[in-house]
């Protein structure tokens, strides 16, 4: 959001203040009692850049799921405890908060290096390092919304470190997103009755945004009609598991907050320009979407025409989630964790 009215000079104002409160705190993840288990919080250079990973697993001889979270810049390392810890029976599970988010947010990250092809970069250097250090051929990678758009662009470009990947809320084409999401929130406020909501809608208008108020308003709404979780009221359950979390310190939870906007002024306007469609036609290793039925975040209807249209020779799924909106994951964390399995017996060969 290059024009954006949220100017550069608030983004580094902000970043300068909670510079000066975000002291050492420790932190730590809960150790696993199991013979052959991992828990460990780590830092890993990527990129030049120390990126924050967490490994979690109950037998390390199980395949690595490396999971690519959204925004740009929302971790979701932080409600692991929560809503993942089902996969870490089956799997080595990776959380990674990527450059400039969560506990990876540093103001030593250079604002140039905020692009997709960087990330993209960072990915493939990461899956690398996992496959050596636990001495695999291939990984899984499952990307969630921005984290699914990233996750496409990087097995598409290294086929060859991926057993399968798995997108949740995939994104597609984010002008398009966009323009979609917006036409729902404004005909949920007109059928609400809702003339508050619609004279706020109808104020902001249709995207693309100049600033990140006028985008945030449009995500306000979204969780309030029910586009974002399904039930609006999971999103204080999300937050309550993410201030609970032995990974993140206080000042963690400030970096996660500056990460999110600084990653979203920097990145932006760039991720805008990508339709998955044309630029990733074709998936060589199996792919599978996991999709809220009424997600209107990265809307349901523009997953499904990628899937009709997307080429996979090595197999495709499109699983719906009845009860979710965008974070299926975590909105209906038992399904998703059987689905996994799932993927796991039909394409893990050690």
């Amino acid at each position: 959001m290059k024009n954006s009215s949220f100017t550069k000079s608030a983004v580094f104002l902000l970043a300068s203040v909670l510079a000066i409160a975000l002291s050492a705190c420790s932190t730590g993840t809960p150790k696993i009692d199991a013979p052959h288990s991992i828990a460990e919080l780590t830092g890993v250079e990527l990129g030049g850049a120390e990126q924050w990973i967490l490994i979690r697993g109950r037998d390390v001889d199980n395949p690595v799921l490396l999971f690519v979270h959204g925004g740009p810049g929302s971790p979701e390392m932080p409600m692991n405890h929560e809503y993942g810890e089902a996969l870490e029976k089956d799997f080595v599970l990776v959380h990674w908060d990527q450059r400039g988010a969560g506990k990876s947010y540093s103001l030593s990250v250079p604002h140039e290096s905020m692009n997709v092809e960087r990330f993209i970069a960072d990915a493939v250097e990461l899956s690398d390092y996992l496959c050596g250090r636990f001495s695999e051929e291939k990984i899984y990678i499952v990307g969630h919304s921005w984290g699914s758009l990233l996750g496409a662009l990087t097995v598409e470009k290294r086929p060859d470190l991926y057993h399968a990947y798995v997108g949740i809320g995939q994104v597609v084409d984010l002008e398009r997103n966009e323009a979609i999401s917006y036409d729902y929130v404004l005909e949920e406020a007109k059928k609400r009755g809702d003339r508050f909501g619609r004279m706020h809608l109808e104020a902001i208008g249709p995207p693309p945004y100049d600033n990140l108020v006028e985008l945030i308003t449009q995500r306000d709404y979204l969780r309030k009609y029910g586009g974002a979780t399904h039930d609006p009221k999971d999103y204080e359950k999300f937050y309550s598991a993410a201030v609970k979390a032995p990974e993140y310190s206080p000042a963690d939870l400030l970096k996660y907050q500056l990460g999110t906007l600084y990653s979203i002024y920097y990145m932006w306007d760039e991720v805008l320009t990508y339709d998955l469609i044309e630029e990733v036609p074709r998936i060589e290793v199996p792919v599978y979407f996991m999709h809220g039925r009424h997600d209107y975040n990265t809307p349901w209807e523009l997953a499904q025409e990628y899937y009709r249209k997307l080429e996979a020779p090595a197999g495709k799924k499109l699983i719906w989630f009845e009860n979710s909106a965008h974070s299926p994951n975590m909105e209906e964390p038992e399904k998703f964790a059987r689905e996994m399995v799932k993927v796991k017996q039909e394409t893990y060969n050690k």
